[in-house]
């Protein structure tokens, strides 16, 4: 069977303003290269169309006139909730011009929601919730939909739920993913900005599911289970990257990656043994890291790690993140940059219980940890998540699901005044960090080592430069720059 799998562009940035998130970082969709390897190996002929790669087009129609070109019996949509209407509208109109090509959507969006997608959107055939590997290729068997376990479809004007499929057992029989199917791989794709020194970069995903439920998370599709790659299959896979791309870093992006210490210990000593040239980031757990970790996974090529962090409220932190302190926070940190590795904290803006002073409390926190990098998430609402059963009940909630990005406030919890007093707020932490004198010079202090990033700054100036005025606060008034001039005053 001839199979399209389409990577669609959604909403990724502000409405009004110019996208330039895959200027900025511009990621392989995993998810679709693991399906896309492991239909190859089934014998299908096999495409993968990425909306967002470096060859991308503009408009629902030339992607749909792209996708048909290839002449495909079947067209598999991955979405995410702020893709998936994009991926709709591109299914509508190949079904408007090839009805008889079977169109089927799978990814987080349809794992939360599942039929009552089908019950709304009348382009597409069927779902495919969890993991897709083995129902899709199934499907594209040619056997019977009916007796796919996990598939959701049609019979007749009915909706028809499968039985759900169980977890693959052994994620060490897939394939690596198919990268060679990205036109543009890997240097047309690439890692955030000054986190890495040698380039090209990838990325890569060495387990699935999370046993811990926070507040926010939607663990549609691995669900609670934790499932991992051995520490052979890692090495090989990066060794993969490394000799058929020329890859020389990568960000492995598990929530997880440092759980089974065994794999880890595993994973470094053959990485320290037989060198592959290459350097990573990864993330480890607050309360879960120690100094032999760290000096481990220094000596094994990583560069920075980051750890989730979310807030400095310590009620907002037993809410939506339980286990984690800051005293455990402060510690980590500290044993990051005792390693010498970077240490990059992961929070969160605009969780239900969010005030004005719980958001000042993070930021005055965050400078005070003196991280190397930060990154401040927009909290978005999914439909899979805890949260989503209440979140009405918590403040104001636009449900427009192209928005719903992490990076658009549509969600204001009843502590704050206004969706655009939050902008405002997130705004300034955001120039308030990275005008720190204290991370400036550190930040300056490696300059030359990211001479790539700088040169890929200046390729796109214009771009960077419209998306630096986004976070310039307005300056009339007393209340310009919220969080420092209030942080000051107290």
């Amino acid at each position: 069977m001839r199979i399209v799998l389409v990577h669609p562009a959604g909403s990724n940035w502000v409405p009004g303003e110019k996208d330039i998130t895959a200027t900025a970082n511009r990621m392989a969709p995993l998810g679709l290269l693991s399906i896309a390897a492991y239909l190859f190996r089934a014998g299908h002929e096999v495409f993968v169309h990425d909306c967002l790669g470096p060859h991308a087009v503009s408009g629902t129609a030339a992607n749909a006139r792209l996708v048909l070109e290839r002449d495909p019996d079947l067209v598999g949509f991955s979405a995410t909730t702020s893709g998936f209407l994009d991926a709709w509208e591109m299914a509508a109109a190949i079904k408007a011009a090839r009805p008889e090509v079977v169109t089927v959507f799978g990814g987080v969006h349809v794992s939360a929601l599942e039929g009552a997608l089908l019950e709304r959107f009348d382009a597409i055939d069927c779902l495919c919730p969890g993991e897709g590997e083995a129902t899709l290729a199934e499907l594209a068997s040619g056997a019977d939909p009916a007796g796919i376990v996990g598939l959701i479809r049609r019979d007749g004007e009915r909706v028809v739920a499968n039985p759900p499929r169980a977890p693959l057992p052994d994620l060490d029989d897939l394939p690596f993913p198919a990268y060679e199917k990205l036109a543009g791989f890997p240097r047309g794709y690439n890692l955030p900005l000054f986190s890495y020194v040698q380039f090209p970069g990838a990325t890569m995903i060495t387990s699935r599911g999370c046993p811990y439920q926070c507040s926010y998370c939607d663990r549609s599709v691995f669900k609670r289970g934790y499932r991992y790659n051995s520490a052979a299959y890692i090495y090989d896979h990066l060794r993969h990257l490394r000799t058929r791309f020329g890859v020389r870093h990568v960000n492995i992006y598990d929530d997880l990656f440092t759980a089974n210490r065994p794999r880890i210990t595993a994973l470094c000593e053959k990485l320290m043994q037989n060198p592959l040239g290459m350097q990573f980031n990864c993330a480890v757990r607050v309360g879960q890291t120690d100094p032999e970790l760290l000096a481990m996974l220094k000596a094994a090529g990583a560069l920075m790690v980051s750890l989730g962090i979310e807030s400095a409220d310590p009620e907002m932190l037993a809410r939506h993140k339980a286990g984690v302190t800051l005293e455990e926070v402060r510690e980590t940190v500290a044993m990051i940059r005792a390693a010498g590795l970077r240490a990059k904290g992961l929070f969160m803006m605009g969780l239900p219980g969010e005030t004005e002073d719980s958001i000042r409390r993070t930021s005055d926190f965050v400078l005070a940890l003196g991280l190397d990098d930060m990154n401040m998430t927009k909290f978005t609402p999914f439909p899979g998540a805890p949260l989503w059963a209440t979140i009405r009940d918590e403040g104001r909630f636009d449900e427009d699901w192209r928005q719903m990005n992490c990076l658009n406030f549509v969600f204001v919890p009843k502590g704050i005044a206004s969706r655009e007093r939050l902008d405002q707020l997130y705004n300034a932490h955001v120039k308030r960090f990275y005008t720190d004198p204290a991370w400036r010079r550190r930040f300056r202090s490696r300059l030359w080592e990211h001479r790539h990033s700088l040169w890929h700054m200046a390729k796109h100036l214009p771009d960077f430069i419209a998306a630096r005025r986004h976070f310039e606060p307005a300056r009339t008034g007393r209340r310009a720059d919220p969080i420092q001039e209030e942080s000051t005053d107290r």
